[in-house]
């Protein structure tokens, strides 16, 4: 007979006896961080408590034993006496099954060798498990079970509560600083009619409604910006975007962004803003503690290093001056080892040079900023430099982990960037940029100087985690489909 079915057995003899596996609630008053902080007055007291978890251990012999009971917070040793429960009752509870789900009531004590316990004086089974925890439930490793199975992940990895705790905490952080500077936190849509504010490949769904094809959006830059035009001065969303990319450690087709935009500032404001908010949310997570990723220490005291990208692909290409012609480019590229794609331009050229030279060598924070103005079809041309944008992007660790501009705010301007970008998608580049009519509609109703910044928050919490790979710290990753395989 396999575990399974035993469990069905038991299952089946509950019914039987009349006995309801599956109990429609149970009245905490107590969870395991309460009981330990407080034992010292629950103990003399002889106040009584009721809790209720996992089983995750049993052990005992005769008409006694111990049992571990996990909670959200943590477990709790559960002491069981046949006198003090009654013969049936410990019966029950000695038939009890690891992964059930029970709920105790009595009063706390400690034991001789200094733990402190629960003394049932009564035990209710609140969720009958069928299936068994995986063997050696302190210590379940294969990848593949943990992220397709995060349920079984989250029972049995203390740490990877952890890491769910700070990401929320993360997210509390960056909701906190930014309504402390008066953001509005807004919502846009995730069905989108023409996708843009990044350069990306959608996903496309037909609205049957509508007879029309919407798109999960790429980015929420173009809607928050309909918001400034409208009067709204500083607006910010986190949200999910979708992009139709490949996926790796730091890239999933699903992900969260926070996009946050303010009214009379530019790209040199928010440069500060976004130091000032990676500050603000590395100490109230981590407090006094390092934050160390790939076990390596990540060094956030200011000032951060700021490189030009022209400077970034002059080093990373062993040149003293860039080729200004994009055939020569593409040739030193070459020569450095960069793939590229035949559909792209100078500035995507110069993206990647950087992206695979440079980038996976900065660790500590830094800015890259200025970048080809065909490359960054939504920012504002940088003051005293024509051939670049007053744009930024903020690695640490090798990451990209937010983007930023002064944001284009002449309609001419912006309608003939788009066009270029549709030159490029005419040469192959698939994610260059679309026009949205309806957006420079709103640009004609004029908006206001803008600066805008996107951070990718799903790798901020990779960094302030220790998280090796974005499918660490997003709940339920995309993975391939499952074989088929027989039940077990």
């Amino acid at each position: 007979m396999s575990v399974q079915d035993s469990r069905r057995e038991k299952l089946d003899a509950l019914i039987q006896h009349g006995i309801e596996p599956y109990a429609y609630r149970f009245d905490v008053t107590h969870g395991s961080a309460a009981i330990q902080e407080r034992h010292k007055e629950l103990e003399p007291s002889g106040e009584r408590v009721r809790y209720a978890g996992r089983l995750m251990t049993k052990r005992g012999h005769g008409k006694a034993a111990f049992a571990h009971v996990k909670d959200a917070l943590g477990l709790q040793q559960v002491y069981f006496r046949e006198d003090v429960l009654g013969a049936e009752p410990f019966a029950r509870a000695m038939d009890l099954d690891l992964g059930d789900w029970i709920g105790v009531e009595g009063t706390v004590f400690v034991t001789k060798t200094g733990e402190i316990t629960i003394r049932a004086e009564r035990v209710d089974l609140l969720a009958k498990s069928l299936r068994p925890l995986p063997e050696k439930w302190h210590g379940l490793t294969d990848v593949e079970i943990r992220y397709r199975q995060r349920y079984t992940d989250l029972i049995v990895n203390d740490d990877v509560r952890r890491v769910f705790r700070e990401r929320a905490a993360i997210i509390r952080a960056l909701r906190a600083f930014l309504d402390a500077r008066g953001f509005l936190e807004v919502e846009t849509p995730v069905l989108q009619p023409v996708y843009g504010g990044a350069s990306a490949r959608p996903f496309v769904t037909h609205h049957h409604a509508l007879d029309m094809n919407l798109y999960l959006r790429i980015a929420d830059e173009l809607y928050l910006k309909r918001l400034i035009v409208g009067g709204l001065e500083r607006v910010y969303e986190i949200s999910k975007d979708f992009r139709n990319e490949g996926m790796d450690r730091t890239h999933s087709p699903e992900f969260t962004m926070l996009e946050f935009y303010q009214a009379f500032a530019d790209y040199e404001e928010t440069l500060r803003t976004t130091q000032a908010l990676f500050l603000h949310v590395v100490a109230t997570v981590r407090r006094e503690e390092p934050v160390v990723w790939e076990g390596k220490p990540i060094d956030f005291t200011l000032p951060w290093r700021r490189l030009t990208i022209a400077e970034a692909a002059a080093e990373g290409l062993g040149v003293r001056e860039l080729p200004r012609e994009e055939r020569g480019l593409r040739e030193a590229a070459g020569r450095a080892g960069v793939p590229l794609d035949p559909g792209f331009g100078y500035g995507r050229i110069l993206d990647e040079i950087v992206s695979v030279k440079i980038q996976p060598g900065l660790w500590n924070p830094t800015f890259l900023v200025d970048y080809p103005r065909e490359s960054s079809p939504l920012a504002k041309v940088k003051r005293g430099n024509p051939d670049v944008v007053e744009r930024f992007e903020l690695v640490i660790a090798g990451m990209e982990t937010a983007n930023s501009f002064s944001e284009q705010n002449d309609p001419e301007e912006q309608r003939r960037a788009f066009e270029q970008q549709a030159g490029l998608r005419e040469r192959g580049d698939d994610e260059a940029q679309v026009l949205d009519s309806d957006y420079l509609r709103a640009l004609e109703m004029g908006m206001p100087p803008t600066g805008g910044v996107g951070v990718g928050v799903d790798r901020l919490v990779m960094l302030i985690t220790g998280a090796p790979s974005i499918r660490d710290v997003v709940l339920f990753p995309h993975m391939r489909p499952e074989e088929p395989h027989d039940e077990a």
